[in-house]
């Protein structure tokens, strides 16, 4: 199912541009319908001790942010013209100002949500809670890279296949860019062997499962060299040319808080391409 609803996540002006024309590259895949989200965040009134004079309510503020979150809203809907698509503007005020967190719903809603990665030359935008996004909302993500360059392009799009279920979910949530890319590799590193398959075997399923949908998928089985997960699917992106990555979104947990595993927390450090993640 091609996607018809999709969340864009917006920090600020800085990746304002980027972000749509991506979410509108989703969306115009059939003519669907890109909802922009903000947040600002809302001062409030700090409450002392006993005793002491308290802080009020800075409306001033307040006045700055809805002032900053409509002129957003304006340019996001320009943009949305210029792209053709049709897009909706919903602003927020939350005490946290954290534009992820306040898009959740909105996403519970859509097919697929497009954010960027943080910007290190801006770090005004702020960070937005990517975890929140991955693992919370149930939706694929689209990570663009803040060097990325429009137009989204789908030619050739790499799976990076480990037989989880995170991959699995990844895999079908992309099928509608599968299905118009004209190359698809499914990249094992270091594939194992197991009472199912042999190691050289270890991608055959999903292969046999995507030509079912039309797909033409070469099976890669690569061996890592003693780096890092992350880093070898890093240089396989750079030796293909590939356009776009399809991948799981994994966590560690840490007592109560989840943590990015290995791979996951390099993609999106140091992203080269769009990659589309799922829980």
């Amino acid at each position: 199912m091609d996607p018809k609803t999709v969340v864009a996540v917006i920090r600020g002006e800085e990746d304002l541009q980027r972000v749509v024309r991506a979410a509108a590259g989703v969306a115009g895949i059939d003519k669907g319908h890109v909802i922009g989200t903000h947040s600002e965040p809302s001062p409030a009134a700090y409450v002392p001790a006993i005793g002491m004079e308290g802080i009020p309510y800075d409306t001033g503020i307040a006045e700055a942010n809805r002032k900053r979150m409509a002129e957003l809203g304006e340019s996001f809907e320009k943009a949305c013209e210029g792209e053709l698509v049709s897009g909706e503007w919903r602003g927020f005020e939350s005490f946290s100002g954290d534009s992820a967190i306040n898009a959740i719903t909105s996403a519970f809603s859509a097919d697929i949500v497009v954010a960027q990665q943080a910007d290190p030359d801006h770090p005004e935008s702020g960070e937005i809670n990517l975890e929140a996004l991955l693992f919370e909302t149930g939706r694929p993500v689209l990570m663009i890279p803040y060097t990325w360059t429009p137009p989204l392009k789908m030619d050739r799009i790499i799976i990076a296949w480990n037989g989880k279920k995170e991959a699995a979910r990844a895999v079908f949530d992309a099928l509608p860019f599968l299905k118009k890319a004209k190359s698809v590799e499914i990249l094992l590193i270091d594939p194992q062997e197991n009472d199912e398959h042999s190691a050289a075997m270890a991608g055959a399923d999903i292969a046999v499962s995507l030509e079912r949908h039309g797909i033409k998928a070469e099976v890669v089985n690569q061996p890592s060299g003693g780096i890092p997960v992350g880093e070898a699917i890093e240089n396989r992106i750079s030796e293909t040319g590939a356009d776009m990555l399809v991948m799981g979104a994994y966590s560690r947990s840490r007592v109560s808080e989840m943590l990015f595993g290995g791979a996951t927390r390099t993609m999106l450090s140091s992203m080269m391409v769009p990659v589309l993640m799922s829980r």
